[in-house]
């Protein structure tokens, strides 16, 4: 699901980055004459309380050096005074940028998983850099406070669960749909002279529905359940949906060709139903032309 988080938080980044500088900015004062560690200290242990999820915060010094071992709520985080972070991008990037940022994720030395950083340069009342003020918080948290339909939410999990049991339902129904269809044939072994033109016709269609259920359960699962839907084009998408109703259209016209066959032979009368079905499928490929027109009009603008 690392793909999917990332990509998640592009999307929020601008909401959370605005949010953690605020509360930087807001608890701690830029452009004083002498900024005060202690106060910055102290600050920062307010806002420890307004970010609950957060990993650790922690000063560095204008040379990247970090001078205090880190404020946070696991006591296995707190150390790291002396480590030298000029190289990290939240320091770095602070520096040049001039400004509070907000890190791409990356994997923490600390919890091993992939964390981002908001870096806050604080310079005295002669523009002069003096301190970096960092939070860390992990994806995962940052994903739950400002995307409410993350895949890592209670009710993301719990969509995510349902479709899980829908696409799996909906794969038992293919492979009864094959199995019927292939046995049905096969029933007849080697004596190729007793095959029956309307089993046949029944097991393709089977098998075509089968197809087709197994091409929705395979869109199903990938966007919905390994959340893939976000990385993948918009004509992957509709390639799938082409496929889905071109194997409903090939079954009903092989039922429609079923019928016509069946009541020129049994039921002359009854004729007109196989019409009315071929005329339902014409309009399924109308109407199928209609949307693939519209789709390639769509890429063009």
């Amino acid at each position: 699901m690392v793909v999917t988080e990332i990509e998640e938080f592009s999307e929020i980044r601008p909401r959370a980055r605005a949010y953690l500088c605020f509360l930087l900015q807001r608890y701690i004062p830029n452009y004083v004459p002498d900024p005060s560690l202690d106060n910055i200290i102290n600050a920062l242990k307010i806002l420890k309380k307004e970010l609950p999820h957060a990993e650790a915060f922690y000063i560095l010094d204008k040379k990247g050096n970090q001078i205090i071992d880190a404020i946070s709520n696991n006591s296995e985080y707190r150390k790291g005074k002396g480590i030298n972070r000029s190289m990290r991008a939240y320091y770095y990037r602070a520096v040049r940028e001039k400004r509070c940022i907000l890190t791409d994720p990356y994997p923490s030395l600390l919890s091993h998983e992939l964390t981002v950083t908001a870096s806050y340069p604080i310079y005295d009342d002669e523009k002069r850099l003096v301190y970096i003020v960092c939070v860390d918080i992990s994806l995962k948290d940052l994903l739950k406070m400002f995307h409410p339909s993350s895949v890592d939410s209670y009710f993301g999990s719990f969509v995510k669960s349902s479709y899980a049991l829908f696409t799996f339902a909906l794969l038992v129904v293919a492979i009864l749909l094959f199995s019927k269809g292939v046995m049905s044939v096969l029933a007849y072994g080697i004596h190729f002279q007793n095959l029956d033109i309307k089993e046949i016709f029944e097991s393709t269609i089977l098998i075509t529905l089968s197809l087709a259920i197994f091409d929705l359960v395979k869109t199903l699962f990938e966007e919905e359940v390994l959340g893939h839907h976000k990385r993948k084009e918009a004509g992957d998408i509709h390639k799938t949906m082409i496929r889905f109703l071109g194997s409903i259209v090939i079954a009903l016209s092989i039922e429609a060709l079923m019928l016509v066959f069946k009541f020129a032979i049994i039921g002359p009368e009854k004729i007109l139903y196989a019409v009315y079905l071929i005329a339902a499928v014409t309009l399924l490929l109308f109407g199928l032309s209609f949307y693939l027109k519209t789709i390639a009009q769509k890429e063009e603008e």
